[in-house]
């Protein structure tokens, strides 16, 4: 995989930043997007004794600043081998009739419509190299839906939905599509879920043992790896003690 270049959004924490780890320890230079410019820089520092790392600080909302980003980028990494559609959050755990409006707004703005934003930015790149893989993070909540998961099951239900017609539309350019959708992962999601409500948050992984990003970083570098006439298409992970959005065995 040397010489080859990732895109990872949300790449300032949890999967993104341990695929970003793990992609350098393994050769690959990285294209690194996110909010906070502080983490960006400081995951820069890092990772550049591995390998080359730009560094891109855009909200995946704005479709104008995605575009000049990436437009934008050096000669060095305009050709994308690999992209991670990682950027997604939940906002609020509410039933529909007492949803907050804003969140479900941010949901399908960052999820769903962010997703597509990048998305349609890298794909005419790897059709004309007549190579590429691009990665969905979706999530079981893609596959279920559970109480008061509503939006958020709905946005990831659609990340489903685009990688299937993804792949289904690239098909004939021989780009590799495929969508990893992870249970309960212990990173910032719960505390972004619940508005930096710590307390909230640490119950959510209490009892048993969750994933971590590193699982999950681990398993998308293991699909990135295969030889290129294999894509996983579908993967669904969860931890031992997961057994669905709702059944989960805490001791």
């Amino acid at each position: 995989m040397s010489n080859k270049t990732a895109l990872i959004t949300g790449a300032t924490s949890g999967i993104g930043a341990a695929t970003a780890r793990i992609f350098a320890t393994n050769n690959i230079n990285l294209v690194l997007c996110g909010r906070r410019q502080d983490r960006l820089e400081a995951l820069q520092k890092e990772l550049s004794e591995h390998v080359k790392v730009h560094t891109l600080s855009f909200d995946v909302r704005d479709k104008e600043i995605v575009q000049q980003s990436i437009n934008g980028l050096p000669i060095d990494f305009q050709q994308i081998d690999i992209l991670i559609n990682n950027a997604g959050n939940a906002h609020g755990l509410d039933t529909l009739q007492d949803g907050n409006t804003d969140d479900w707004d941010a949901m399908l703005d960052i999820n769903v419509k962010g997703l597509l934003y990048v998305s349609n930015m890298i794909i005419p790149k790897m059709i004309k190299a007549n190579s590429g893989h691009i990665i969905n993070i979706g999530s079981t909540a893609a596959k279920e839906v559970y109480p008061k998961g509503n939006v958020y099951c709905a946005s990831k239900h659609a990340v489903d939905a685009i990688n299937q017609g993804m792949r289904i539309d690239l098909n004939a350019y021989n780009i590799r599509v495929g969508a990893v959708h992870p249970g309960m992962v212990e990173t910032e999601f719960s505390k972004v879920r619940f508005k930096g409500d710590d307390d909230k948050a640490s119950k959510v992984y209490q009892g048993f043992k969750p994933l971590q990003a590193e699982d999950i970083a681990d398993i998308i570098h293991f699909v990135v790896t295969r030889p290129y006439h294999v894509n996983i298409a579908d993967l669904v992970v969860m931890s031992v003690d997961q057994a669905s959005s709702t059944v989960v065995n805490r001791n």
